[in-house]
């Protein structure tokens, strides 16, 4: 550039001396002296910017075929690409840019997270839905905005132990795929930290604190485990074990144990769930306990009770369509005996209709695996624990503004010579299920499918 600047100032002077030579006529002798010698100055410069030129290009040269081309600079997270400083302007496409390539220079591990959601926001587990938010898209953010994933979930090798529905929460999902490591080599045939905790977590990233920082407050990563390569959060898990949360109200718990201990044992459980007949061909599912007990916390007035269903694997809406009809027996309006009815596709081939029980009390309570037992580090573990101590807190506040609202409608009078249609529609009687519209049969699907 200054260069420049001065090669245009001597063409300048050039011009302005000529035109004095050649407008003087008393002394021309030193105006030609003067012309010849910034002449001789412009051939030096514009030989040297020659020089110039041709040094320049041999640098650049040396710089492509630098093994250093990407190096960041001290202090501002900046980035050398091939001689160009690339800093924080570049704000678009920056996971995109700083994600797979950049991180292919560090080590990797294959790991497991045991993830808490309360899914009453989410639009269920999965993201494959397209509908916004997921507790896995969630997860997934995080992942990139902490850096500990580079690649598509199939490089990651990405499992999930189940896809719970809108709505339903989880208190041990477990997730696998591979993360960054600060481990100098790459670990992809990890030991499970029974065997050697302290070796596999010493040194290594504190994945629990540093997703729990950046994920939302209604999601949290209570712990993780090295895995082996072979591993999958899907098939490796042995069973998983469910919960739904109701009141008992008038309900006959007796009777709906009665009725839940059919279900025990390997069934066709066609008949209690959503029917994927595209994609699900074997309805047959091992339940291995099911229980109906009552809940640490009671109230005066009625009792909260769960019912704790564990079972190697479920069908989609499985546990919902069975604590319906469990309810419906527990309400005198079905006999346990229609749980047997209901489990024999010869004589039932085709679903009654009935609405499933709403999901939000539904927890995915655990996942089980032969030999993992997740790790957190006791600093984060306390931290984890405060978090959900005051997320407690705040829904109990709650509760106790809708309860406060439900002592003073006490209040209101009640006028007797007001009627309304619920109450004549609260009248109606209750068909039995099987008396009900059936759903179409799987064969009947398939065959519809195949056309």
């Amino acid at each position: 550039m200054f260069l420049a600047k001065r090669l245009l100032k001597l063409r300048i002077n050039s011009r302005n001396s000529e035109s004095e030579v050649w407008s003087s006529t008393k002394n021309p002798a030193p105006e030609m002296d003067l012309v010849a010698t910034l002449q001789s100055e412009l051939e030096t410069l514009r030989s040297r910017m020659k020089e110039l030129e041709s040094e320049n290009a041999k640098l650049s040269a040396q710089l492509s075929n630098c093994s250093c081309q990407e190096t960041k600079e001290k202090g501002n997270g900046s980035v050398m690409k091939n001689g160009v400083l690339e800093g924080h302007g570049k704000k678009k496409n920056k996971l995109r840019d700083l994600g797979y390539g950049a991180m292919m220079h560090h080590s990797k591990r294959y790991v497991a997270l045991k993830v808490m959601y309360f899914g009453l926001r989410f639009y269920g587990f999965a993201s494959e839905a397209q509908m916004d938010p997921t507790v896995e898209g969630e997860i997934f953010k995080a992942l990139e905005r902490t850096r500990l994933i580079f690649g598509d979930k199939k490089e990651l090798q990405y499992s999930r132990c189940g896809r719970t529905d809108k709505g339903v929460s989880s208190v041990g999902q477990v997730i696998a795929l591979f993360l960054r490591s600060n481990h100098r080599e790459s670990r992809g045939d990890n030991k499970y930290p029974g065997e050697n905790s302290i070796e596999e977590s010493f040194g290594e990233i504190d994945y629990v604190r540093v997703l729990n920082r950046v994920l939302p407050n209604d999601i949290r990563i209570m712990g993780w485990s090295p895995i082996p390569v072979g591993f999958s959060a899907r098939f490796s898990c042995l069973s998983r074990v469910y919960k739904y949360f109701f009141w008992q109200g008038n309900l006959n718990i007796t009777a709906m144990q009665t009725a839940a201990e059919k279900f025990l044992g390997e069934h066709d459980f066609r008949n209690f769930c959503k029917m994927d007949a595209d994609n699900v061909h074997n309805y047959r599912r091992h339940i291995i306990s099911f229980e109906i007990l009552p809940f640490n916390e009671s109230d005066k007035a009625d009792q909260l009770m769960i019912m704790k269903i564990k079972g190697s694997a479920f069908l989609w809406h499985q546990v919902r369509c069975m604590v319906a009809v469990l309810f419906l027996i527990g309400q005198g309006l079905e006999s346990p005996n229609v749980i047997d009815l209901l489990l024999d596709i010869e004589r039932t081939p085709r679903k009654p209709q009935f609405p499933m029980a709403p999901e939000i009390p539904l927890v995915l309570q655990s996942c089980e695996f032969e030999g993992l037992k997740f790790i957190c580090s006791s600093d984060t573990n306390q931290a984890l624990n405060e978090h959900l101590e005051r997320e407690c807190r705040s829904y109990k506040l709650q509760s106790a503004i809708f309860h406060e609202a439900l002592l003073n409608s006490s209040c209101i009078e009640i006028d007797n010579n007001i009627s309304s249609d619920h109450t004549k529609k609260k009248g109606a009687s209750h068909i039995p299920l099987l008396s009900r519209p059936t759903e179409p049969s799987y064969e009947e699907r398939r065959k519809k499918l195949v056309a």
